[in-house]
């Protein structure tokens, strides 16, 4: 009985002394992270937190994915930070070109904003919505492009029609894409939307209870797609 009482008492004392090295550990980790949080801004435009998955639904005459992109932010002072550009959600659409073949370097890009992401969330079964870019109005190249994206029912009621019209007056090329997409698949991007709204809103930030100033710190990596699609809202019309 004395054996046990004594090993008993051991493990006991060794338990105490293991749960009070990880709340101490936890408590160094929390102070190292405020230090750092104050300190540690990097300088110049910088992005928040990024999304370096996507979404695609490969359907027989042409292919959509959807990925986040995240806002950027520029650097005020020593501790402030002033949101740049608003976040978008990349849709992204490529022709089919034979069975499971798709031709990557034909892509085009529409870059959904806040408003209508929030449109495509509220969009109820037999409802559609449509969407237009005019880049001569974004940019000053002289461009001729016009984008637009159409969301239908399809016509026996189990999911949506994405059709994106690229109109390019320069090249005379009028480019259509055309992806059904399922009850099923819509849901999963529906959900999808609802994740990124706040994101591309820059409000994570706030939501996540997160300093401000420690937005700066271990940023990914952009992912490849971010950066063939370039740093602004203009890349939408690179291809």
């Amino acid at each position: 009985m004395m054996r046990f009482s004594r090993l008993s008492t051991f493990r006991n004392t060794l338990a105490e002394k293991l749960v009070h090295e990880r709340l101490t550990g936890v408590g160094g980790m929390l102070s190292s992270h405020n230090f750092m949080s104050r300190v540690g801004i990097s300088t110049g435009p910088y992005s928040g937190r990024t999304l370096g998955t996507d979404y695609t639904i490969f359907k027989g005459k042409a292919a959509l994915s959807m990925q986040l992109v995240p806002p950027t932010y520029n650097k005020l002072n020593s501790i402030d930070i002033k949101l740049d550009r608003k976040g978008v959600v990349m849709l992204s659409f490529w022709p089919a070109v034979g069975q499971r073949k798709y031709d990557w370097q034909k892509k085009q890009h529409f870059a959904l904003s806040a408003t209508e992401v929030g449109s495509l969330i509220s969009l109820g079964p037999a409802e559609s919505c449509e969407f237009f870019h005019d880049l001569s109005k974004m940019a000053r190249s002289g461009s001729e492009v016009k984008k637009s994206l159409s969301v239908a029912p399809t016509s026996d009621g189990n999911g949506y029609f994405f059709a994106l019209s690229v109109m390019n007056s320069n090249t005379r090329t009028n480019e259509r894409f055309s992806v059904p997409v399922t009850k099923a698949e819509f849901a999963v991007m529906r959900t999808v939307f609802n994740f990124v709204l706040p994101k591309i809103l820059g409000w994570d930030i706030i939501q996540g209870g997160r300093p401000v100033e420690s937005i700066g710190h271990n940023l990914p990596r952009q992912s490849a797609f971010q950066q063939d699609i370039g740093p602004n809202r203009t890349r939408e019309w690179e291809k």
